[in-house]
């Protein structure tokens, strides 16, 4: 009885567990109102939810992006997306500059946002050095998850010391990230260039307890 009473007393002094945060949806009330577009891209949402983004091709120059008005630190961020087969998109971590030199008459290629924080590929090229998944300039990505021509889902886990990409369940690449880049920014979805037509559904981000 002794031995009960003093095991309850010490899980009664150990710390209690942080509650895990729930999924929340980056697009609430299907609106952009959480987002800002930088560059020439155009961006809606069918009624169904899906999002669409693309290019105005006639003034179509460099890079353009959509990125959260919120910066995050330590989250797990969720979504199905698909791409035309070529094209080329990719997901934007703790870019502190929000694509200032991607586009535009300040258009610097050694500070676009994979230069500054880093960029986790989408790519519809299966050969390609850095296919999707790929940590841009950092990390390839293991081949053969993706389904081209289809809908694919992607789950990326940032943390201080790790960054980690499951592509369709299967993890496809992990890094620890480089000391020296911010900890801490926007979320950002790629237009690359003229050509580009992405289209999003149930992004989802949960931010790690602290």
């Amino acid at each position: 009885m002794q031995m009960l009473v003093a095991m309850i007393c010490l899980f009664a002094a150990l710390p209690a567990a942080k509650a895990q945060a729930e999924w929340v949806d980056l697009f609430p009330g299907r609106t952009l109102e959480a987002w800002e577009v930088v560059g020439d891209g155009l961006w809606h949402i069918l009624p169904e939810g899906i999002v669409v983004g693309q290019r105005e091709r006639r003034a179509a120059k460099h890079q353009s992006w959509l990125y959260t008005k919120q910066n995050y630190r330590e989250y797990d961020l969720r979504f199905e997306y698909w791409l035309r087969s070529g094209e080329n998109s990719g997901v934007s971590i703790r870019d502190t500059s929000r694509g200032r030199w991607s586009q535009g008459e300040q258009h610097d290629p050694e500070r676009t946002p994979s230069h500054i924080g880093y960029e986790i590929q989408i790519l519809g090229m299966p050969s390609a050095k850095y296919g999707t998944g790929s940590l841009y300039l950092f990390e390839s990505a293991k081949p053969g998850q993706e389904r081209f021509h289809g809908w694919n889902r992607m789950e990326i886990e940032v943390r201080d010391e790790l960054i980690r990409v499951r592509l369709n369940g299967a993890v496809v690449m992990e890094h620890p990230g480089d000391p020296a880049r911010p900890k801490e920014g926007p979320i950002g979805f790629q237009l690359h260039d003229m050509h580009t037509v992405l289209m999003l559904k149930n992004v989802e981000i949960r931010e790690a307890a602290r």
